[in-house]
């Protein structure tokens, strides 16, 4: 179940979109650029950094809300060929009527669960997979499983990007076990998050980029010294270090 469905105003074209109490999406209608949440202007980085600026890209989300990340996509990129997949009808339609998309805007929404979503689509069908999905605050189990990162890779170009938007605090177990599931499939990752998280000091959504081929982690961390919300990216070895000793997760 959703839960309560909010979507509240808060500026002349700027809305929150709240689901059972939890802030779930911000949208600026008259300027999707404009990203508030600080992991998914993190997210947003990465889609940046991927192939050629303004190249159109096939992106696939798991997890709807708002829009906000297809928004941006299809503001940056157009012509962008985009699926998301949202199980929640009432999210959606409340989404549509209230904060609707911007005519041909490439974006399809499915009423499809994230894992039969994913197993629907065609081998080498996207160049970036985004997991932001949560369920009560939580990932839903059957998304980070060893099983589901091999639909993913077999989904995914040979030079795609996996996203995943994970909450967790220190000792993180969470993030190690997801860690360890995604070094069975892919044999490239990077991770961020901010500061304060990596120190232990509160929790936070930490983003995993994992790929075949090979991720973009010299450009991330030059948005990460320049962004007005500070972020450090790790290298394979620094997820070793801080995200190591997990057992992957399976269905």
């Amino acid at each position: 179940m959703a839960g309560d469905i909010e979507i509240l105003r808060e500026g002349p074209s700027s809305f929150l979109l709240r689901v059972g109490g939890r802030d779930q999406s911000h949208v600026h209608l008259d300027d999707p650029t404009r990203l508030d949440f600080d992991y998914v202007r993190r997210m947003a980085d990465v889609i940046d950094a991927h192939g050629a600026p303004a190249q159109p890209l096939r992106c696939v989300h798991v997890g709807g809300g708002g829009l906000t990340l297809p928004r941006y996509v299809a503001a940056t990129r157009p012509r962008s060929g985009q699926i998301v997949l949202e199980p929640v009808t009432e999210v959606t339609e409340a989404t549509r009527e209230l904060l609707p998309l911007p005519a041909r805007s490439g974006i399809k929404v499915r009423a499809l669960d994230g894992r039969s979503g994913l197993e629907a689509l065609r081998d080498d069908s996207a160049d970036v997979v985004l997991l932001d999905a949560f369920d009560e605050g939580v990932v839903p189990a059957d998304l980070v499983t060893v099983e589901c990162f091999g639909v993913v890779a077999r989904v995914l170009a040979a030079d795609g990007l996996f996203l995943l938007n994970l909450a967790d605090r220190a000792p993180f177990a969470h993030v190690r076990r997801v860690v360890a599931g995604l070094r069975t499939v892919f044999p490239r990752l990077l991770l961020s998050a901010e500061p304060a998280t990596l120190r232990a000091r509160r929790a936070g959504n930490l983003l995993v980029v994992a790929s075949p081929r090979s991720v973009p982690l010299a450009t991330l961390r030059e948005r990460a010294a320049s962004s007005a919300l500070p972020y450090r990216v790790l290298d394979e070895a620094g997820i070793s270090s801080s995200f190591g000793g997990g057992a992957p997760l399976h269905d």
